[in-house]
């Protein structure tokens, strides 16, 4: 599967961004999905998940209430829309694809990633 993220960028703190990861293949409905951010110095961290149906989601504590993941299976697309942006929400973020049953919040449960696409937030 290619996954391809889209809509990242440099905004001031306080305003809002939608990423969207484009992907391929035809598991992409059967499968959660996940967006995960590495900031400049730090490891790869988990930001949310959803699962293949759209109904379970899970997020890292530190964007609960400002991000949300939602998921498009029609059009083989997910989201994150990301409100309220901090200059700590900078990095890198990244889709992944869940492999198997479930849904987890760790990369050892992703098997496909994206190239990243850069946000950047000002103060």
């Amino acid at each position: 599967v290619q996954l391809v993220e889209s809509g990242g960028g440099s905004v001031q703190a306080g305003d809002s961004l939608r990423l969207s990861c484009a992907a391929s293949g035809r598991t992409f409905s059967s499968l959660g999905m996940g967006w995960f951010r590495r900031a400049p110095g730090k490891e790869r961290e988990f930001v949310a998940a959803i699962n293949w149906s759209g109904i379970i989601k899970y997020y890292a504590d530190s964007v609960k209430g400002r991000f949300t993941i939602s998921r498009d299976n029609a059009k083989n697309t997910v989201y994150l829309q990301m409100n309220t942006l901090k200059r700590e929400d900078t990095a890198v973020y990244y889709c992944a694809r869940h492999q198997g049953l479930g849904l987890h919040n760790t990369e050892n449960y992703f098997d496909s990633w994206g190239q990243g696409t850069q946000v950047t937030v000002s103060s």
